[in-house]
């Protein structure tokens, strides 16, 4: 059988160096005494250095092209940042441009910080990004962000664990849940379990991975929606529970992990398959170990499809910047084909549009994982729960704890059920 390193390893290790040799951020010019120079101040939360190396290569780019209008990077992080937004918005002194995911900036667009920009984004690009992402950074009929990469949830497996236990690496263009909870089964022995997944933060998974089965949540937008937890919203976490408690093919261990906490026991032979993000890609080709055989399996597949909620990073342009339009003339350069395929490729990541698709499958060549990575994404929808303002508040008060008493076995799905409808019922007052 032949041994895939998989998803570029040694373009990341190329990337990375240039990165480590030549990165350098905040190269725009400040306006100094000219008034006739613009500078756009840039938040990035990009933390990889691979990813920072390519966005300081655009933005120089931009720079380069644009003696008028310089843009600044100021390099931030995730951490923290909905809470330092808040403080800078509240402040007048946030950024002109801001970079963060859709789920966090609803509330945002809702108390009217962030710039329409409906009639400001490139025609050409509007049309290469499918409708299904524009509706999850759409606000109340108004285009409040450039959806740029997207994870997906992905299931990536020891084929020779699977070759042992005499099971045929699925090659289909996805695989049924029935499929993973076979294969799962099978490759179960005394010494090593057949899944690892680590569930200790559960619901950003269960919300995505329900679209499958059409399990939507939510009905509504803002503060005028309701909550239904049926059998579709229940599919996912079910499954994963018969696996863990019934068939017992779930390591225990990873369901109260992070994902990076799981993939030890992957690169140990401990588990034969793990689910993870799609940018875990780029730490397996990193970090595991030489003659790992490990390959990316075809994306899940529910009762509705291949379908899982699209929650992509976003680039905000501030209501109260001086330069909303010089902002979205620069995005609408950031978001290129060949510059987005360029952060998508660094992250691992997938891209919003098809041109950037293009180009990163031409970068990533016959490798085998990148194309299942590309894959997943097809099926990638703007869900309910991104229209809805205290998703965030019902997320970390009601349905985190919940989903991990019910992965826990600590309640049944009946008592998930209402902790969740209730729940929201308290929530949303």
């Amino acid at each position: 059988m032949r041994r895939i390193r998989g998803i570029g390893a040694v373009a990341f290790v190329g990337i990375a160096a240039v990165a480590l040799a030549g990165c350098q951020q905040g190269s725009a010019n400040d306006s100094g005494g000219d008034g006739d120079v613009v500078t756009l101040q840039f938040q990035s939360l990009s933390d990889q250095p691979a990813t920072q190396a390519a966005i300081s290569e655009i933005v120089d780019a931009w720079n380069a092209e644009h003696d008028d209008v310089q843009v600044k990077i100021i390099q931030a992080g995730w951490d923290g940042t909905y809470d330092k937004l808040i403080t800078q918005f509240s402040g007048g002194t946030a950024p002109d441009i801001i970079h963060f995911e859709a789920s966090s900036i609803v509330s945002f667009a809702a108390d009217g910080y962030l710039a329409d920009l409906t009639d400001l984004i490139d025609p050409e690009l509007k049309s290469d990004i499918s409708d299904g992402i524009w509706e999850s950074v759409t606000h109340d009929g108004q285009i409040v962000a450039y959806p740029s990469t997207l994870q997906s949830y992905m299931a990536f497996a020891n084929a020779d664990l699977l070759a042992e236990a005499g099971v045929e690496v699925p090659t289909g263009a996805t695989m049924t849940w029935d499929q993973l909870q076979e294969i799962a089964r099978a490759t179960t022995t005394a010494d090593h379990y057949g899944l690892g997944w680590g569930l200790g933060s559960p619901t950003a998974t269960m919300m995505s991975l329900s679209m499958g089965f059409d399990g939507g949540y939510f009905d509504g937008e803002g503060d005028d929606v309701t909550i239904e937890v049926g059998d579709d919203e229940l599919a996912v976490p079910e499954r994963i529970h018969e696996m863990a408690y019934t068939d017992r093919s779930i390591d225990p261990t990873s369901l109260t992990q992070s994902g990076s906490d799981v993939l030890p026991s992957f690169y140990g032979g401990k588990v034969a398959l793990t689910v993870q993000g799609s940018f875990q890609a780029t730490n397996i080709a990193a970090d595991a170990p030489e003659g790992l055989n490990w390959v990316a399996l075809p994306p899940l597949e529910g009762s509705a499809g291949a379908i899982q909620a699209a929650n992509p990073q976003t680039y905000s342009v501030n209501i109260d910047s001086e330069h909303v339009e010089e902002s979205a003339e620069f995005l609408n350069f950031f978001m290129d084909g060949e510059n987005l395929a360029k952060i998508a490729y660094a992250d691992a990541l997938i891209p919003s549009s098809g041109a950037a698709r293009t180009q990163v499958a031409e970068l990533a060549g016959d490798d085998a994982a990148w194309k299942q990575v590309l894959a997943s994404g097809e099926g990638l929808e703007g869900p309910p729960f991104l229209k809805v303002s205290k998703y965030t508040e019902w997320k970390d008060t009601i349905a985190t704890p919940a989903f991990q008493q019910y992965l826990a076995n600590q309640i049944d799905r009946d008592q998930l059920a209402a902790q969740l409808s209730d729940g929201w019922t308290d929530v949303a007052g």
